[in-house]
């Protein structure tokens, strides 16, 4: 299949977008950690540290806003942590994609992803590396951070999704190394770890202090709907960066080639379905939402707090997802020729 520039569709976004009313302290304050790690150049000032970005390059991905438009019922306290998280993950995907991805370097992406595995720890007081760029000594600060008592279960887990997170970024470069576009069938659950969707769960919980209940939370219904609102930010995410990922990065993980490459069909014909396959799976998700957990939750004999929690949970999903498509679809990111600086 060819690869050229298309002018790509909007995508479908069901939910209204709610701002978290903390954003402009986020954005005042939106540096001073980018900065503190080392991926931020300074104000002029000399640095023996090398910068992911310049200002200007970490202003136009407008992580505040995307922070703010995620997580719209966060405490600033969380709103903080939450964005701190989102800074690190673009930064790992910014500086792999530049040091690695563009240079075809398959072994230093191992060797760093291989070092970048020793900051993972699950244990609380594990003893971690000496950090040795910007994104070790992001993740090394975070492990201190995002697992406070409340959120402690999420420890293993979460350290588990970075995992598959920076493992699929080795992956993405073999494929795109050996120009092997992965097949549709596989994609879209390795989309959710090179994502790292798997962390979402735990942003609506830091967001909404509600978890899904105990007692339904292994169920067919709780998995399908959690499969499906994970589907939709990695996939919606390759449509909006289809320009950036294909012709800047020559990568070939991206679902319009997949879907192009699987169902064997032209570019013209890939792009609408891909969006319409992006558009099914949220679809998915307000079918089990509206339909399919309101029985299981009959069945399950919840009780009046447990529903509450749920549906507070819910509601943060929604609004997850709301804020992600606003992001994709108006962040200069996702701009062609958007800007990008070691």
């Amino acid at each position: 299949m060819t690869v050229r520039t298309v002018e790509l569709p909007q995508l479908w976004m069901p939910y209204p977008l709610r701002v978290n009313p903390c954003l402009p302290a986020l954005h005042e304050e939106s540096e001073s950690w980018a900065r503190a790690m080392g991926m931020l150049e300074g104000r002029g000032e000399g640095s023996a540290r090398r910068a992911i970005w310049t200002r200007p390059a970490f202003h136009a991905m407008t992580v505040d806003q995307l922070t703010a438009w995620t997580l719209p019922d966060a405490s600033l306290a969380d709103l903080r942590l939450n964005h701190r998280f989102n800074v690190w993950a673009l930064a790992w995907d910014d500086y792999f994609a530049h040091a690695f991805k563009r240079t075809g370097d398959l072994a230093g992406a191992r060797a760093f992803t291989v070092r970048l595995h020793a900051f993972l720890r699950p244990e609380p007081d594990a003893r971690l590396p000496e950090p040795t760029n910007a994104v070790e000594r992001g993740i090394a600060d975070l492990q201190q951070r995002l697992f406070p008592p409340r959120l402690a279960h999420w420890r293993k887990e979460f350290n588990r999704a970075l995992a598959r997170y920076i493992d699929a970024g080795v992956e993405e470069l073999a494929n795109s190394r050996s120009g092997r576009i992965p097949h549709l069938i596989d994609y879209a659950p390795f989309r959710r770890d090179s994502f790292a969707a798997h962390t979402a769960p735990y942003s609506v919980e830091l967001a909404t202090g509600a978890r899904i209940p105990e007692r339904i939370r292994n169920s067919r219904t709780v998995r399908a709907l959690l499969d499906a609102f994970m589907d939709f930010m990695g996939l919606a995410n390759d449509i909006a960066s289809y320009e950036r990922e294909v012709h800047e990065e020559y990568d070939v993980n991206n679902l319009v080639l997949v879907v192009g490459s699987s169902l064997g069909i032209s570019l013209d014909d890939a792009v609408p379905a891909a969006l319409n396959l992006v558009n099914a799976r949220l679809r998915d998700f307000e079918h089990l939402r509206d339909n399919e957990l309101p029985l299981l939750v009959r069945r399950s004999g919840l009780g009046h707090d447990e529903r509450a929690e749920l549906a507070a949970w819910l509601r943060g999903a929604c609004g997850f997802l709301s804020g992600l498509h606003a992001w994709y679809t108006g962040a200069p990111r996702y701009a062609a020729g958007a800007p990008f600086e070691e």
